[in-house]
This record gives C-alpha cells, sequence and structure tokens, in this order.
C-alpha cells in the first residue's frame, strides 16, 4: 500500500500506517505502550557495542526480525490520531511482552493490564474466555484483526503480534456490547522479509511446547508467512487436568510495496483440555463457612471423571483484507471474513447434583454436570474509507466504514445419564429429580474425589436452540487539530441489530430428551453511539484530555454468553421486548512520555454508568431499572527506565457498586435487596509490573509481580449483607524471568510462573464452585533465529 507523508500538524495520524515517531504514538491512559520505549527495549541484553547492536537489529524472539524499529500503535483505522493524542484508556501489549511473560492463553496476557479479571462459567455462560473490563462481562466484545470474534472459546497467543484493550463503553467503535470495554488481537502478517524463527519449551507439569514462525519474500511485491504451533502439558497444581492444542495460521500479501495490497490468511486452532470447574463452595456442606466461602478442600481436589469429562474445541477463520490507496491524502480498505468455532464439553460441576450428604462419617456428593455443544458461524464484511484533508486551516484525520455481519448460533446441551459408576453409600438419599436425569452411582468423598472412578451410561444430545444475529452499522471518526495545542477527537456510530431463533424446552429422564414447548424468540433495534473528547498538549510529548462514550447491551449479550437469543423479559416482562442496556463514562486524563520517547507515563480517572438492566423490584414485579457505577483510577507506566531497565504495569482503583439491584425472595418470603454491593469479579485494588533488567551482556534478569484485592464472585451480599457474599480472597503472585543470549542466532529464556507457588482463587462463580489459580512451574525456552 502506498504510504502517506506524515502529516505537518502535531498530533493528527495519517491513517496511511506510516511508522510514525515515536512521541507521535507513545503514551496512553491506563495501561500504555510507549512504542518507542519497546523498540528501544527489543533487545533488552544488547549493548551499545556494534557486535552485540548487530545482533539487537533482529530481535531472536521474533519480535523484531526485519531490523527496523517500529513504533508500536492500534491497528484498527477507527483511531484516527496516534495513542498519546487519543482521548481515551487504551491499552497495547506488545509480543516482547507476551513472549517474556511466557503467556500462552489470553488469561496470562491480560493479567499485565491491571483492573481486568475473568469469570467463570456458570448460569448459561460458556466455559471460555470471559474477561470483565471495568466490571462489565466483555465475553462478547473480542475482536481479531477488528472484526468481532464472535462464539465460547479459549484463545492462543501464537499468531499474535500485539493485544490492544479499550478501557470504557467504546460502542462507537465495536458496535453492541462494549460496556466495559473491548480487546482486539492483532495478527501476524507477511512482511517484505525472509526470516524464520523457532521456539522449543519443556517444563514441569509435562509441558512442552513448540513454535515455528516462518516469513519468505517470494519477489518485491509478494510474501508469505507460516505460523505453527504444538503444545501439550498439565495444570500446575490440580490433579488429573491437562491439554493438547495444536494450530497453523498460513497467509499471504501480494503488493507490499505499492498502492494496492491484498492479504489473505487462515487460522486454524484444535484444542483438547481436561475442563475444570475447580472447587465446591461452602452451601455443598452443613459446616461452618470459610470466611471467603470456598469449602476448605485441598486446592488440588479435582471432582470430575477422567476417563468421561472432556472439552474440545476447533476455530477456523478465514480473512481477506484489500488496501487501495487512492492518493496520498485517501484510501480504502476491504476486509471479508468467514470464521467457525465449535465449543463441545461435559464436565463436573462440583455445586450441582445436590448437596453433600454427611453418611457413615464423611461428606458425599452426587456429581453434577454442566455439558454444551455450540458451533458459530460467522459472515462478516468491514469497509473504511480513510484519509485526512484540510478547511479553512483546520486539520482533519479521518475514518468512515460500513460494517455487515451475520452470526449464527446453535446451542445444544448433553444427556449424561449414569447406569455404571462409583456407588453412593448406603444411606445416601439421591433426589427423585437428579435421579431421573443424572441416574444412580457416580458419588464421591467431598475431601477426597478420585478422579479415576470408573463411569459409564448413557450421552446423548439433546436438540439445539438456534440463533441468528444480523448487523448492519456505519459509522464515522474524525480529530480536528485546531492550531498547536488542540484537537478534538469525534466519534458516531449508528447500528441496526436484528436477532432470531428459537428455544426448545425439554425434560431428561433415562438419558432421553423430550420436547415440551418451542419458543421462538425475536428482536430488532437500532441504537446510536457516540463519543467526544478533547485534548490539550502542553508540549510534543504530553496530553491532557476529557472525554465522554456510550455503549449499548441489547438483550441476550449483556452476560457475554453469545448464544443466548432472549430479547424478551421474564415474569411480568416475559412478552416485552426488553430496551438495550446502556453505558456511558467520562474519563480525565494524562500521558506523558520521557526520555526520548523511551519511557512512558500514564493515568485517568473515570466514572461510569450502566443502566437500563431488567431487575426484580418487588415479589413477581420485574422492570428495566437496574444500575451499577463504577468509579476508578487508573495508572501506567511502559517502557525503559534506563537503557538496561525495562518496566511494563500499573495500578487501577475500581469503586464499584449495584446502585439498583434485584431483590431476592428466599422460600420463607424473607426478601433480600442486593442495593449497595460491589460488582462480581470486580476488585477493588489490582496491581502488575513485569520488569527486566540487564545484568551483563548477554544476560537479563527480572519478573512480574502481581496483587488483585478480594472479589466477589456474584451480586450474593457483600455490602448489602446477602446469605452467601462468595468471594475470591486478595492474592499476591510473582513471576520470575531469566534469559542469556548465547548468540546473534540462538537465546535462552527461563520463565518460573507463580513463583512462590501461592495458592488463590483466581475466579470464583458466586453460586457453585471457585476456580484455583494455577500453581508454580518452571519453562525453559531455547529460541532460535534464522
Amino acid at each position: 500500500m502506498h504510504k502517506l507523508s506524515k502529516p505537518a500538524m502535531t498530533g493528527v495520524r495519517s491513517q496511511a500506517r506510516r511508522a510514525l515517531g515515536a512521541a507521535a504514538v507513545a503514551g496512553l491512559a491506563g495501561l500504555t505502550l510507549a512504542p518507542g520505549a519497546f523498540a528501544a527495549a527489543a533487545a533488552p541484553e544488547a549493548d551499545a557495542d556494534a557486535a552485540v547492536a548487530t545482533a539487537a537489529s533482529t530481535e531472536i524472539s521474533g519480535v523484531q526480525v526485519d531490523g527496523r524499529k517500529k513504533a508500536a500503535e492500534v491497528s484498527s483505522l477507527k483511531f484516527t490520531a496516534p495513542l498519546v493524542d487519543t482521548p481515551k484508556a487504551i491499552t497495547v501489549i506488545p509480543q516482547k511482552i507476551i513472549t517474556q511473560t511466557g503467556a500462552t492463553s489470553l488469561q496470562d496476557i491480560l493479567r499485565t493490564s491491571p483492573g481486568i479479571t475473568f469469570g467463570a462459567g456458570e448460569g448459561g455462560q460458556p466455559l471460555a474466555d470471559r474477561p470483565f473490563i471495568r466490571g462489565q462481562s466483555s465475553g462478547n466484545d473480542v475482536f481479531v484483526d477488528g472484526v468481532r470474534d464472535s462464539g465460547g472459546q479459549t484463545r492462543e497467543v501464537f499468531n499474535l503480534e500485539q493485544v490492544e484493550i479499550v478501557k470504557g463503553p467504546d460502542s462507537a467503535y465495536g458496535g453492541r456490547g462494549s460496556g466495559g470495554g473491548s480487546i482486539n488481537l492483532s495478527s501476524k502478517s507477511p512482511k517484505a522479509d525472509d526470516f524464520a524463527t523457532a521456539s522449543l519449551g519443556g517444563g514441569t507439569d509435562q509441558y512442552v511446547r513448540a513454535t515455528v514462525d516462518l516469513n519468505h519474500r517470494i519477489n518485491d511485491g509478494v510474501a508469505v508467512r507460516l505460523n505453527l504451533l504444538g503444545t501439550q502439558g498439565d495444570a500446575p497444581g490440580r490433579k488429573a487436568v491437562e491439554f493438547d492444542r495444536w494450530g497453523i495460521a498460513p497467509s499471504i500479501a501480494f503488493g507490499l510495496d505499492g498502492p494496492t495490497k491484498l492479504v489473505a490468511s487462515y487460522y486454524h486452532l484444535e484444542g483438547n483440555q481436561t475442563p475444570d470447574y475447580g472447587l465446591p463452595l461452602m452451601t455443598k456442606t452443613t459446616e461452618p463457612r470459610t470466611a471467603s466461602g470456598v469449602l476448605a478442600v485441598d486446592r488440588r481436589s479435582f471432582y470430575g471423571i477422567a476417563s468421561r469429562d472432556y472439552q474440545k474445541t476447533k476455530a477456523d477463520i478465514g480473512t481477506v483484507a484489500f488496501d487501495q490507496q487512492i492518493n496520498d491524502r485517501l484510501g480504502v480498505r476491504q476486509v471479508v471474513r468467514i470464521s467457525k468455532t465449535l465449543n463441545n464439553y461435559i464436565l463436573t460441576n462440583p455445586g450441582d447434583g445436590g448437596a453433600a450428604q454427611f453418611v457413615n462419617g464423611a461428606w458425599w456428593m452426587k456429581r453434577g454436570t454442566k455439558t454444551r455443544w455450540n458451533p458459530t458461524t460467522t459472515l462478516a464484511s468491514v469497509t473504511d474509507l480513510h484519509g485526512k484533508f484540510t478547511t479553512g486551516g483546520i486539520e482533519h484525520s479521518f475514518d468512515a466504514g460500513l460494517e455487515l455481519s451475520r452470526e449464527k448460533n446453535l446451542n445444544a446441551t448433553y444427556a449424561t445419564f449414569t447406569t455404571g459408576g462409583s456407588a453412593c453409600p448406603a444411606g445416601y438419599v439421591i433426589p427423585a429429580a437428579t435421579l431421573a436425569s443424572l441416574g444412580a452411582g457416580d458419588c464421591t468423598l467431598v475431601y477426597a474425589p478420585n478422579d479415576k472412578d470408573s463411569w459409564s451410561g448413557i450421552i446423548a444430545r439433546g436438540p439445539a436452540n438456534y440463533n441468528i444475529t444480523k448487523t448492519a452499522a456505519v459509522y464515522a471518526f474524525d480529530t480536528i487539530k485546531f492550531g498547536d495545542k488542540w484537537l478534538l477527537n469525534l466519534g458516531l456510530r449508528r447500528d441496526n441489530y436484528q436477532t432470531f431463533g428459537h428455544d426448545y424446552t425439554t425434560t431428561n429422564a433415562g438419558g432421553a430428551f423430550t420436547i415440551t414447548a418451542i419458543t421462538a424468540r425475536e428482536g430488532e433495534w437500532s441504537f446510536t453511539n457516540y463519543q467526544a473528547g478533547l485534548v490539550y498538549k502542553p508540549t510534543e510529548h504530553a496530553s491532557l484530555y476529557v472525554s465522554y462514550g456510550t455503549a449499548s447491551t441489547p438483550p441476550g449479550v449483556a452476560g457475554g454468553d453469545q448464544n443466548s437469543n432472549a430479547s424478551a423479559g421474564t415474569g411480568n416482562l416475559l412478552t416485552t421486548v426488553l430496551e438495550p442496556e446502556e453505558s456511558k463514562s467520562v474519563e480525565l486524563g494524562a500521558k506523558w512520555n520521557l526520555f526520548g520517547d523511551t519511557l512512558a507515563l500514564s493515568g485517568a480517572v473515570f466514572r461510569t454508568t450502566r443502566q437500563n438492566a431488567q431487575i426484580q423490584t418487588d415479589p413477581g414485579v420485574y422492570q428495566q431499572v437496574g444500575e451499577v457505577e463504577v468509579k476508578g483510577v487508573e495508572l501506567g507506566i511502559s517502557g525503559n527506565i534506563t537503557p538496561k531497565w525495562q518496566a511494563f504495569g500499573g495500578y487501577t482503583y475500581m469503586d464499584s457498586e449495584l446502585v439498583r439491584g434485584a431483590i431476592t425472595v428466599l422460600a420463607n418470603g424473607t426478601i433480600i435487596s442486593n442495593q449497595g454491593d460491589p460488582l462480581a469479579n470486580t476488585p477493588q485494588n489490582s496491581f502488575s509490573l513485569f520488569s527486566t533488567y540487564r545484568v551483563v551482556r548477554g544476560l537479563s534478569l527480572g519478573g512480574g509481580a502481581y496483587y488483585v484485592s478480594k472479589s466477589f464472585g456474584g451480586n450474593q451480599g457483600g455490602a448489602g449483607g446477602g446469605a452467601n457474599a462468595i468471594y475470591a480472597p486478595a492474592y499476591w503472585r510473582f513471576d520470575a524471568f531469566a534469559s542469556y543470549v548465547v548468540n546473534d542466532k540462538v537465546d535462552l529464556q527461563l520463565n518460573v510462573q507463580n513463583l512462590a507457588d501461592e495458592r488463590y482463587i483466581a475466579k470464583t462463580n458466586g453460586v457453585h464452585h471457585a476456580d484455583p489459580g494455577p500453581g508454580r512451574q518452571a519453562i525453559l525456552t531455547l529460541n532460535v533465529k534464522y
């Protein structure tokens, strides 16, 4: 694609994707990548002498393989200014940090960004990636190269260039949902160069991981790239939990150095793992509760059955991206994608199956199950017209576009009727409903579960609910520069969102489904979202800003469950089509790049509200009057403190409140209100810092420190004094890092995750189970470059 010339005005970025100076793209509110900083930090092992500088010019781990220190920036054309001049909190996690931290999953990556947590799968939510940003579920707000990545998935990192996190309501950028923010995964693409990198890692807990990244320039305009992955291992600190995954991602680019560029790519990932629903809660037995409400059992305890439980996932994503640079000031980009994903599992939920019973001097429980068969197919098209122009001395950098998509979700459950298994002891009373749907047997000790218990029975898949969602949207963004000090950033998006499908109501007896009712669901909404931000630049390398943004969350995506087609309410609202929930946020921030743009400091304060949620206000009465609020502060540091010392991290404070929440009516008629409770998965304090220091030539040492204060698993009580008030206790976690450059083609990297083997709860459902964080694990990786 033809590259536009750099704009004359400070702060407005040409959308031609020119590699801008570090001052133009560094700095973020919250946690912000300083592009110049990580360009300088790309090879922390290198000294200033010529020999080591030569090795540094082609980054050993695949971060900088073409010798050009490129300034990182958000990949979406919708961001019409450099990040330092974008009035919104955006975190860019570069490939260097992904590699150094030893991350392999989305959850691993997002650990480096405080203020983001993960929710446990339950209550209709799939066992998949469920990030929470600023207290709002964002599982349905994950994008790949700017296109929504639908379907319940567990994502990999082997084909990622960087991860971009937009914080705060951003429906102007991404459309529906996005009440807390969104996550964009930027994929690797062919480069005008020849390089080959490979990594082979081995570690404790049977860990093995191999990746290959090959890039070949066929001629001046055509290049191909291939990324490969194979990995397997056990979950550290857990019994019987294992995984294996493999993936392939080929791509080809035409017209790399011309005004017309075409990139075609394909991504395939398959995973097979033991699904893990963690530990039971104190509600399982009648024993005195622990402080947090998590049952006091061995953290290694696994309640599933190794011979039955499984989770198989698959993703196939094909993308064609076309760029045409019409002239120096105008370009067009067209992206078309078709994707198919499958999330398929049967697992043991220790919270289901009825309460435990004390029989013959021990606590026994009947295993409950959680199942899902969920294929998702998406067809999407995104068109952008981008460029710059000047009117009356006022300079503009703009992007306008059209987005069309169609998503189809199928969602079915399995019957797992036990005919032979671990027998329940004499005197154990199996509830009639459980006996009819799950069968007899299949019991285990609460404090000593046996994953090797035998199991035989009937597994049958029920009828699949289906949901088809269609989206049509138009949007426009403009960054307007007034003089040398002021910029105005504007964005507007109009969505038409339609969903229709049907749900089966079934009964399950003896492993056979009987359809009792079919309910049609449909809804259509049109909504407009916008953002506006004013930026003042006291210096070329600093900015102060104030911004306001909105988001709309139609029914069925509020909790991040992509498979729901619910459009009507419950109770008295059963025949009423619900209105979208509405979010809005005001944010004030500052960004400052230091030391020749090698270090970025940032800070922001924000207030986000979400309104219009359906709640129960009186016994049998439901209204759309629910409201939540999150107020907070974000601080960030990224880049090089000194030429040898690199840091990436930050701190987030969130004060969350259920301003108006649902009441709960107990069986005895008692009414409990959750008003005033903190939000689920929203810790008040979170901190992360990953830092490395080059001790001597070729040797770098460092690690990560992560703190998360206690986090409630649901609106069960908290400040409101509800019945359960389940929470994950506060914890510190420390990681260690070391790397050694053997020569200009080989390096070694050692990661020790959870160095102190801290036993902590990573997330809780608040009703059924709590998921322990991984235990200590050591991994040694050999990186080779040619």
